[in-house]
């Protein structure tokens, strides 16, 4: 069967007939989004690829149950969220590891150490503000910003309301205006 050409939808119909091609594919679809928005979401790469793994193991089990009321892009993403939500929970982290978040980082194409160090500081100084978001927040802006989602998908994804949404972006945006306010004047 050429998996490639199916939707995600049919493609999880061959899961539940056991066509591991089929996971196959939906994990090469989704991948990487996944561990991404796991990655920003808790700031650590080992996490984000156990969130990842996880996600994929429920796409699989719940493959003979799976509706497609939704679209799969809002439900696997959805279940990415909330095991984010359960791993924040779990760890109950007060601020994401910056040194690991850095160190993931790529180089900058940049040739003047100076311009390299300003911009790492800022890289750090904006994961350590979203690190102090409560969790809610920091999982809104999230998948606002980094993930691109509009207010209504990411309502979707988290099982809030867009206004909910929209309420904890508004609180999340001023609170780090407010904490990167003093690194832009001193930078």
């Amino acid at each position: 069967m050429d998996t490639q050409a199916l939707t995600d939808e049919k493609l999880m119909e061959a899961i539940a007939g056991d066509d591991r091609s089929a996971l196959a594919e939906l994990v090469r679809r989704h991948q990487d989004k996944a561990i991404a928005l796991a990655f920003r979401t808790l700031g650590r790469w080992d996490l984000a690829e156990d969130v990842g793994q996880e996600a994929f193991l429920r796409v699989y089990r719940a493959s003979s149950r799976y509706k497609p009321e939704a679209k799969f892009s809002t439900w696997f993403y959805r279940i990415v969220v909330n095991l984010c939500l359960d791993e924040t929970r779990r760890e109950k982290r007060t601020s994401t590891d910056s040194g690991g978040i850095l160190s993931q980082f790529s180089a900058t194409s940049d040739t003047n150490p100076e311009e390299i160090h300003q911009k790492q500081e800022k890289k750090q100084a904006v994961w350590q503000a979203l690190g102090r978001l409560n969790e809610r927040e920091r999982i809104a802006v999230v998948l606002h910003r980094f993930e691109g989602f509009s207010h209504q998908q990411a309502a979707e994804l988290t099982g809030w309301s867009p206004s909910a949404v929209e309420s904890l972006l508004v609180r999340a945006y001023q609170k780090l205006r407010q904490e990167l306010a003093d690194f832009k004047e001193n930078s």
